[in-house]
């Protein structure tokens, strides 16, 4: 595939015109926000990049080719005739998983058996457990397909072995961080740290550390594949950074999970955490920064109401000796927000988070 094709980066609803804008800082050119991610036009580098470098990434999938059908026989006449050696690797087992949306061809199964049987016969090896996934698209009659380029989801660093209850991913804590206008120029304190997700993520930001550097993808298993190049995009030298970032919790547990998040990912240099309550939080020396914390939201039925304690807690330690910080807070509801009685600006837009709906409440400097 010598020409430009196209290439999606999946997020979560809500984060789309987040991650165009992490793309277009690092030079994702010509990057536009759709539903559901954001697409831009390259090549196969591109692709790789996409996955070792952006923060904000869920998935990156390869728009690899496709064509106008109306039958299932032509679907795998047409499935036959497409060059699969471009892309594909006839040792390496594929998945196919298929969806079908305003089309001629509706039934979802009977497409993917056509797709497996022709790609069968054009000599490649279908599996329920394949790593490499063909997805495919069939909409107003037209099938698209797509390859999964980056296998395990791209929040998995490869660092995070502890991970505390309704944990923060690290490619939303990314975002989130980037919502509240971090750009790693900047102290960060979460105070209610769990397994440390926002501390870690802003240092790797200060250090310029590719998110990516640790783990494998799928798009390693391609035939598009070129080991050295890819060796080279992954060599980068570290930043200096004379920050420090801090998290606690009262949980101590979490906070020994955290400190050993923090090693494996190599930032244990710059990064803080501390076992004890928000009522006992102080902030830091040095300049003020940003306070960014995911307290509990009460969703269950009956737990919400002791959360308002919390909550106020929380503003009153934060409008007492936090003067000057900036102040970000994920909840899905908005009376425990206010309970904080900290000055928020307007939070109308929605993240989905977890299977939730939250909103980021952000103050400015207090």
């Amino acid at each position: 595939m010598s020409k430009p094709f196209e290439i999606f980066v999946s997020v979560p609803p809500g984060f789309e015109t987040l991650m165009q804008a992490e793309m277009l800082e690092k030079g994702f050119t010509g990057a536009t926000a759709i539903d559901g991610g954001v697409t831009f036009k390259g090549h196969w580098k591109g692709v790789w990049r996409a996955n070792l470098e952006l923060r904000g990434a869920s998935r990156v999938l390869a728009r690899i080719g496709g064509f106008r059908v109306f039958q299932l026989k032509a679907l795998e006449a047409l499935t036959i005739a497409f060059p699969w050696y471009e892309t594909l690797r006839t040792e390496v087992p594929v998945r196919v998983e298929v969806t079908c949306k305003k089309s001629k061809i509706y039934h979802q199964g009977a497409a993917a058996e056509r797709i497996e049987r022709a790609l069968g016969i054009c000599g490649y090896t279908v599996s329920d457990d394949a790593e490499i996934v063909l997805k495919t698209r069939i909409e107003n009659d037209y099938c698209q397909f797509s390859i999964d380029t980056s296998g395990e989801a791209l929040h998995r660093r490869g660092f995070k072995e502890a991970v505390g209850k309704a944990p923060m991913r690290e490619n939303l804590a990314a975002l989130f961080l980037r919502g509240c206008g971090f750009d790693g120029t900047e102290t960060v304190v979460d105070p209610m740290c769990g397994s440390g997700t926002f501390p870690i993520e802003a240092a790797e930001i200060a250090l310029g550390l590719k998110p990516g550097r640790a783990r494998r993808f799928a798009f390693e298993q391609l035939a598009t594949f070129k080991a050295e190049m890819f060796a080279a995009l992954k060599e980068t030298t570290p930043q200096s950074s004379d920050l420090r970032f801090y998290g606690s919790d009262r949980d101590a547990g979490a906070i020994k999970g955290a400190t050993e998040n923090a090693r494996r990912a190599g930032v244990s240099d710059v990064v803080t955490f501390a076992n004890h309550p928000i009522s006992d939080l102080t902030p830091p020396d040095g300049k003020p920064g940003l306070v960014i914390l995911n307290p509990p939201y009460g969703t269950r039925i009956g737990n919400k109401k002791p959360l308002f304690a919390l909550y106020g807690t929380t503003g009153q330690v934060l409008r007492d000796r936090f003067k000057g910080w900036r102040v970000g807070i994920i909840t899905s509801d908005a009376g425990l927000a206010k309970a904080t009685g900290l000055p928020f600006k307007p939070a109308n837009k929605t993240y989905s988070h977890g299977g939730l709906k939250v909103r980021l409440f952000q103050t400015d400097p207090l």
